[in-house]
């Protein structure tokens, strides 16, 4: 597998990093734990915070520990950070009902069970601040002029309403977050948006001030289409991912209208198919580039709403429009019905439950017990031999413990030699 700031490079995630040299040492010598902001102005996230939230499912699939950091806090204030004008001050009653809906969305994505994600809220902390030793303890170690310098606050400050007080201590409230999580968590990595860079270097600093420790700071590009939108806008408004703003339906045919020019960077992003097999469709053009596009609309969909409601969604596409036959051979580790001439998969599927697979079963055993070799023995002969693959990668040994952490969207493709394919999907 490859090394996760390699891996987070290859696929666009990483405009800016700190300590490049160190990080990588930092997350390649143990489990570490990463956290990411995300501002709660509405019930819902969209698209636009799909690069975060993908980020944190990166981390965590190489075993690191995402913290969701929902600004219950700081959103009682709002984020100066690429706005021209003042945000809207929110109750604390309805920041609470957006945090229940964002924690839900964020766990189709993440999995939060047993402490492997932490969800939290920057409130508990922030609300309970005294203003005093907050000067005395915090606020002593910031500079005015440095601050001031910052994109963020540079930006509202040449702007006609100009910079308010209240917003101007935003930048000492996130470096705090970091330090608390720091302490408390042994958090020594935070991601954000381009926007962020200088939110993050502030709480580096602070660690380093008041811990005499190096803490670590990622920054991910914005995304725009090649059109030059905004990620996550059209013409209608933002594409959310709750299913009550905007239908599965709706969200799998904002994937299908993806700009050509933007397939392979999109399937990179918003999905966990393996680089191999997206270098491989690099360069397509007409049916089969729509063949992409319609396992880029059914991966995406999958993610946010789960496979049945992808299925749905492509099967209501296919009815009006037409099916897009999608070969076995394009983007093979997707589970997307591989439909032959409108007629039903042709991947022979065999369901597991959450409780058959524990804690893994290696993987000649699964290769049995699918059928793709008639004994234990058959598949370890078919292993050994380089012939046996899951997901579009080859399995490097027999007894490689297939777990819940190797399934994308609920189903797991395996691969018997060059065309003896068979689908196992994960139940409750």
């Amino acid at each position: 597998m490859a090394k996760i700031v390699d891996a987070l490079k290859e696929r666009g995630f990483i405009e800016q990093t700190t300590h490049d040299a160190e990080l990588h040492e930092y997350l390649e010598t143990g489990s570490r734990t990463c956290y990411i902001g995300f501002d709660p102005t509405a019930s819902s996230l969209h698209v636009g915070s799909l690069v975060p939230i993908m980020a944190l499912a990166h981390m965590q699939r190489h075993g690191h520990r995402p913290i969701a950091l929902v600004g219950g806090g700081t959103g009682l204030i709002g984020d100066p950070s690429g706005k021209t004008e003042m945000r809207q001050l929110l109750t604390p009653e309805s920041i609470n009902e957006n945090v229940i809906g964002i924690q839900r969305q964020l766990s189709k994505f993440i999995d939060f069970s047993n402490g492997k994600a932490l969800m939290l809220n920057n409130a508990d902390w922030l609300t309970k601040l005294a203003y005093i030793p907050l000067l005395r303890d915090i606020g002593r170690h910031f500079s005015v002029n440095r601050m001031i310098k910052a994109e963020s606050y540079r930006m509202r400050l040449e702007s006609e309403e100009g910079l308010s007080f209240i917003e101007f201590n935003y930048m000492i409230l996130q470096a705090y977050d970091f330090m608390v999580l720091y302490d408390k968590y042994d958090c020594g990595l935070q991601m954000g948006g381009s926007d962020q860079w200088g939110n993050i270097l502030a709480g580096i600093e602070l660690i380093r001030r008041t811990h005499q420790k190096t803490a670590f700071g990622i920054t991910f590009p914005l995304i725009t289409t090649s059109s030059g939108i905004k990620m996550g806008k059209t013409h209608q408004g933002a594409v959310w991912l709750d299913s009550t703003r905007t239908s599965p339906y709706d969200y799998y045919q904002f994937w299908i209208n993806t700009d050509d020019r933007d397939v392979t960077r999109f399937l990179s992003l918003f999905t966990f198919l393996p680089m191999e097999e997206i270098r491989a469709v690099e360069g397509l053009a007409g049916e089969e580039l729509n063949a992409v596009k319609t396992v880029l609309a059914f991966e995406t969909t999958a993610l946010a709403h789960g496979t049945e409601a992808a299925v749905k969604a492509y099967n209501a596409a296919g009815s009006m429009f037409g099916f897009r036959v999608v070969p076995h051979d394009l983007l093979p580790s997707s589970a997307i019905p591989r439909k032959e001439k409108g007629g039903e998969d042709s991947v022979p599927c065999t369901t597991i439950s959450e409780a058959e697979i524990g804690d893994g079963i290696p993987a000649f055993k699964i290769l049995h017990m699918t059928g793709l070799a008639n004994s234990g023995g058959a598949a370890r002969r078919l292993i050994d031999q380089g012939g046996g693959y899951i997901n579009g990668e080859r399995i490097q040994s027999p007894e490689y413990m297939v777990t819940k952490d190797d399934f994308n969207a609920s189903n797991i493709l395996l691969r018997a030699g060059k065309k003896r394919y068979h689908r196992l999907m994960l139940t409750n």
